[in-house]
């Protein structure tokens, strides 16, 4: 009799250890915002593209991946995005004010004098961005950040 109550004992102190460990590793599951679909690069992201799934810490490793939904909404992906996969912090950036190609202001401010002039951009650039603008008038390549309003302003020592 002593001998089959050990062994129930046994049992249920068997299950309470499996059901804590269980318990344990849902706590520590991370739920990462992942594509619903193919986001494709050069795509903006809306909401209804993102879902939610949950991932084991060691699934993940030591890799950066994008924590909230709200991140993403609004950005552009710099490459596929696969369904179902976290997305890395690297894979998306701000969506660009000024495209390949497309004729931009140029503003030179030095000293209370300000000169406007136009020109080719030669990259795409998101705000804050350095891009390279080639002058339409004289052919000359310089270096510009991009503003805000779709202008670029000329870095210092271009």
């Amino acid at each position: 009799m002593l001998n089959r109550v050990g062994l129930i004992v046994r049992g249920v102190a068997a299950a309470l250890l499996v059901f804590a460990s269980v318990r344990m590793v849902a706590a520590e599951e991370k739920r990462l915002p992942v594509p619903a679909v193919s986001i494709r690069a050069g795509d903006l992201i809306r909401d209804d593209m993102i879902t939610e799934r949950a991932f084991s810490p060691n699934a993940l490793g030591v890799a950066m991946f994008i924590e909230g939904r709200q991140v993403l909404v609004g950005r552009m992906a710099r490459r596929a995005l696969l369904p179902g996969q976290p997305i890395p912090t690297s894979a998306v950036e701000d969506p660009f004010t000024i495209a390949r190609g497309a004729m931009v202001k140029v503003v030179v401010e030095d000293s209370g004098l300000s000169i406007v002039a136009y020109g080719a951009a030669m990259q795409s650039g998101a705000p804050g961005a350095l891009i390279t603008v080639r002058n339409t008038d004289t052919g000359v390549i310089i270096r510009a950040i991009v503003q805000p309003d779709g202008t670029v302003k000329v870095a210092d020592g271009s």
